[in-house]
């Protein structure tokens, strides 16, 4: 995921998160407090979550990664990600990998080798595939936040209905007897997370009603991914502005060069026309550099 994906997915996923550790990984815990690790060893990134919490075998580091893509190479940042943790907070990792990705999930959960009983690894996590998961089921529980994923649940379900299943997710969004705010923010979550699967205008068909009945613009989640949005293209502007600047300034330069070049060869007596050949200034630039 990108750097700009995972601010994205932080700001959707951070409420989720109780609902998430309680009905996806089935744990009985009191959460202590969230860890923020960038794993500076291992790539730029920040980590999608990662709380302190309290079990039934003690202190652990629950680390919850969002993947919308199959790779291949996610068992070895998981095995780094928990080394880092084990680290930095002396915590053992309780890891999952939610995958959130349209195409079938194809990733290994784990590592191992066996070189003797001194020279063995046996490392694995857990995997929840949400295509995996049914939307009847989720509906018959009270863990709403889970209501933004429904788009992206139930895959034999939602490929066998298209539009019309992406509808009754909408129905069931309007249905959820909580606060209207609260509902704008599932509302709008679940719009953006069905543009992993569905395409832009059948989204913009099946929201647009609960997009005005809801004012999902007044969202807070809406508000902070604009902002963030807003600073990222602010930062984008900056950065393109300098490099920008750099590339004028070694164009300015260059053509500096070529100038003090032609005026060098006009002093010599070459002619005009051998000269824009060398230089590839024009004539009429060079003729100028004659008065």
């Amino acid at each position: 995921m990108s750097q700009k994906y995972d601010i994205t997915m932080k700001n959707i996923f951070s409420d989720m998160a109780d609902d998430i550790m309680s009905y996806f990984l089935g744990l009985q815990y009191t959460k202590i407090d969230e860890l923020n690790i960038e794993f500076a060893r291992v790539e730029r990134r920040d980590s999608d979550m990662i709380f302190k919490c309290t079990t039934d075998k003690g202190n652990v580091a629950v680390h919850i990664e969002f993947q919308s893509e199959n790779d291949g190479k996610m068992p070895y940042r998981m095995l780094r990600y928990s080394l880092e943790i084990m680290e930095k907070h002396n915590l053992l990792p309780y890891q999952v990998v939610i995958y959130i990705g349209k195409d079938n999930m194809k990733m290994e959960n784990g590592l191992s080798y066996n070189f003797g009983e001194q020279n063995t690894l046996d490392y694995k996590y857990k995997i929840i595939n949400v295509g995996d998961i049914k939307f009847t089921d989720v509906l018959k529980t009270d863990y709403y936040d889970l209501y933004s994923l429904l788009p992206l649940m139930d895959q034999n379900r939602r490929k066998e209905e298209g539009e019309k299943y992406l509808e009754r997710c909408v129905e069931a969004i309007k249905d959820i007897p909580i606060d209207i705010n609260k509902k704008k923010d599932i509302a709008f979550k679940a719009e953006i997370l069905s543009g992993i699967i569905f395409k832009k205008e059948v989204i913009e068909r099946v929201f647009s009603e609960v997009v005005k009945m809801f004012r999902i613009e007044e969202s807070e989640t809406y508000k902070m991914i604009i902002e963030k949005g807003i600073e990222k293209g602010i930062e984008k502007g900056i950065k393109e502005g300098i490099e920008r600047g750099i590339e004028e300034g070694i164009k300015k330069g260059a053509k500096e060069e070529k100038i003090a070049i032609a005026k060098k060869l006009l002093k010599n007596g070459m002619p005009i026309d051998k000269i824009a050949e060398i230089t590839e200034l024009s004539e009429d630039e060079i003729k100028k550099l004659m008065n």
